[in-house]
């Protein structure tokens, strides 16, 4: 096995091992719990889906872009919450059962949305757009709903157990996939550094920040929610976006450089909004 297939390994174990442990802490109703309220659905849907796909696609046709970066742009809008973002989100605001829920209902509803979103693109702009859904169906499981139910039947059946393996199981898991990070980072910096500065930076950064926008703007009159809203609007799920461009331009070699200048560039501009979000949120129950 090369390095470079060890890291891919260590990467999606360390993530199903975090997304099981999520699930460790949730009970079934909270999975649920946006099918109770379509209308907030609806929204959180035509945030994440609808305007971030618009939003890529504008990009991509108005400012002149590497082919890689155009790629990524659009698989990113079309993929799903990333697995990791439950317990940001939560400390952003966001309720347990409606963080879970827009986790669980966005992975879901991937499955069917994804090929459809890619049919549509390739008659709007033909480029032999095709993602068969089987492949979408078998990643989301594997990525997001697999380890999330187990978490959540274990924690069904015993949840005594459930409580003490969570902890130490996500703190081992966590240096795992920093450590996997650090190394993908390394390789990759050489074909980082060449995106910046021909307006790749300036893409993510409008795609980050009018996530952040739209998401807070749909996110309704709950405080708590708009925050939650907002960061699961403009965090998209990485392996889902590295999936449909291999499955669509395989030929794109720069795809994983990119997909990391997006990790990077989503953690900074997140972290004001994050803080401004806990600022107004204390001021509000202070009040």
């Amino acid at each position: 096995m090369t390095l470079a297939a060890l890291v891919v390994l260590i990467l999606k174990a360390s993530i199903a091992v975090l997304v099981f442990t999520v699930g460790l802490g949730t009970r079934p109703r909270e999975l649920t719990c946006l099918l109770r309220r379509p209308g907030r659905l609806v929204r959180a849907l035509l945030s994440m889906n609808v305007v971030m796909l618009a939003l890529a696609v504008a990009i991509v046709l108005a400012i002149p872009l590497h082919e890689a970066v155009r790629v990524t742009l659009v698989a990113l809008a079309l993929s799903p919450v990333p697995p990791l973002l439950p317990k940001k989100l939560v400390k952003a605001g966001g309720g347990h059962d409606y963080v879970m829920a827009l986790l669980f209902s966005a992975s879901v509803i991937a499955v069917l949305w994804i090929p459809l979103a890619g049919a549509l693109l390739d008659r709007i702009v033909p480029a032999d757009i095709s993602i068969p859904a089987p492949a979408v169906a078998k990643l989301v499981f594997m990525t997001v709903l697999g380890p999330t139910l187990a978490g959540v039947i274990v924690r069904l059946l015993a949840p005594g157990l459930a409580e003490r393996v969570a902890g130490p199981l996500a703190k081992a898991a966590t240096l795992l996939l920093l450590a996997g990070l650090v190394l993908m980072l390394v390789k990759a910096a050489p074909a980082m550094a060449a995106l910046v500065g021909d307006g790749t930076l300036a893409a993510l950064v409008i795609f980050v920040v009018l996530g952040l926008v739209a998401g807070h703007l749909l996110g309704g009159p709950s405080p708590g929610e708009r925050s939650v809203l907002a960061l699961a609007t403009a965090s998209r799920h990485p392996g889902v976006a590295l999936a449909i461009a291999q499955l669509t331009f395989p030929a794109e070699k720069a795809v994983p450089a990119v997909l990391l200048l997006y990790l990077l560039t989503a953690a900074v501009l997140t972290l004001p909004y994050v803080a401004w979000r806990r600022k107004a949120l204390a001021g509000e129950a202070e009040s």
